[in-house]
C-alpha cells in the first residue's frame, strides 16, 4: 500500500525549485550594489595585497640590495646606449682665446654619457667666464655638445687701479689687456667708476672724431664728470651735465678759430655758460710781459 502521508523534511517527488535567493546569496548581492563595496574588493584588495607583498620582500635586507643592483644595471644599459652618448664638443661663436678657455674650464672627458651632462650647470660655469656674455647649450643628433656662444666684445681699454681692462660697450670686463695685447689700439678711459658710465665715454669718443689722433683717452673725474685728454696734454674739462653738448661746443670754436691749436693747456667746460681757457706757461709770460710793455704814443 503505498503511503500518502509525507513525513517531516521530505520533500515531494517533481516538486518544483523555489526561485527566491537565500539569505546569504541575497546579502551578497546586496552588498555587491554597493559602490564602496565594490571599491574595496576591486582595487582595495589587490593593493593590499601588492603593499603587503611589498612589505615581506623588502624586509630582506638582501632583496633590498638585490632590487637596487636591478635598476642601477637597469639604468646603466639604458645610459650606455650608443644612441645617448656625447662623444665630441663644438664650440660657435667664441674666439680663438676665448674656445680654450671655456674647454679648460669644463674640462669634460668624452665620450660620456648624455645622462652624465647637466645643461644648466655647464651653462651656469660657462657665463662666469668674463668674456661670455651669454651661452646656449643642447645635444645635437650624433652625440654633440653644441655651445653657441655670444662673447663680449671689446670696446674700450679701462685704466682701473689693479690694471688695464678691456671692457665691452656696457663697461663689463671682458679681460686683461696683458692677455689680449693686439687690442692695445681701442679707446682707453681711466679714473674710478669710469666703466660704470662706459655708454657715456663711447659717445663722447664719438664727438671727438674730428680730433683724429690727437685723442689720447678719457679722465673720470669724481665718478662724476669726464675730462678729455689730448697727445699734447691739453684737457677739455666738461661738465657731469650734458658733456657731448659741451664738447661739440668746443670743437666748433675749434673749427672756427682753430682754438685747440693754440698755446692752451686746458679748456675749462664745467660751467656751459662760459669758456675759460687756461694758457702755456711761454704763453702766459708773453702775454704779460706784452701787458708790461709800454707802448710809445706820438707827441
Amino acid at each position: 500500500m503505498r503511503q500518502i502521508i509525507r513525513r517531516s523534511g521530505e520533500t515531494a517527488p517533481n516538486a518544483p525549485r523555489d526561485p527566491a535567493p537565500s539569505r546569504l546569496t541575497y546579502r551578497i548581492q546586496r552588498l555587491w550594489l554597493t559602490p564602496l563595496f565594490r571599491a574595496v574588493l576591486r582595487v582595495g584588495v589587490p593593493a593590499f595585497a601588492i603593499v603587503a607583498f611589498g612589505g615581506i620582500y623588502l624586509s630582506d635586507p638582501t632583496n633590498i640590495q638585490r632590487f637596487q643592483d636591478g635598476v642601477s644595471d637597469m639604468r646603466r644599459s639604458i645610459e650606455e646606449r650608443p644612441e645617448f652618448r656625447v662623444n665630441l664638443m663644438a664650440i660657435s661663436g667664441a674666439s680663438p682665446v676665448l674656445n680654450e678657455e671655456i674647454r679648460a674650464t669644463l674640462a669634460l672627458d668624452f665620450p660620456m654619457s648624455s645622462f652624465d651632462l647637466d645643461l644648466e650647470a655647464l651653462r651656469i660655469r660657462i657665463e662666469q667666464i668674463r668674456a661670455v656674455e651669454n651661452a646656449e647649450l643642447r645635444i645635437r643628433s650624433g652625440g654633440e655638445l653644441s655651445l653657441t656662444i655670444t662673447e663680449r666684445r671689446p670696446a674700450m681699454v679701462w685704466q682701473a687701479r689693479e690694471g688695464l681692462w678691456l671692457i665691452d660697450a656696457h663697461g663689463e670686463r671682458v679681460a686683461p689687456l696683458l692677455a689680449r695685447p693686439q687690442l692695445s689700439h681701442l679707446p682707453q678711459i681711466a679714473g674710478d667708476g669710469a666703466n660704470e658710465v662706459a655708454l657715456e665715454a663711447l659717445a663722447l669718443i664719438d664727438a671727438a672724431r674730428p680730433l683724429e689722433d690727437r685723442l689720447r683717452g678719457l679722465v673720470r673725474m669724481g665718478e662724476r664728470r669726464w675730462d678729455v685728454v689730448l697727445t699734447d696734454g691739453l684737457r677739455i674739462l666738461l661738465p657731469a651735465e650734458n658733456p657731448v653738448l659741451a664738447l661739440d661746443r668746443v670743437l666748433a670754436q675749434h673749427d672756427v678759430q682753430e682754438l685747440l691749436d693754440r698755446d692752451i693747456t686746458r679748456v675749462d667746460m664745467r660751467d656751459p655758460s662760459r669758456m675759460i681757457l687756461q694758457l702755456t706757461p711761454a704763453a702766459l709770460t708773453e702775454l704779460r710781459r706784452m701787458r708790461d710793455t709800454d707802448i710809445p704814443t706820438g707827441g
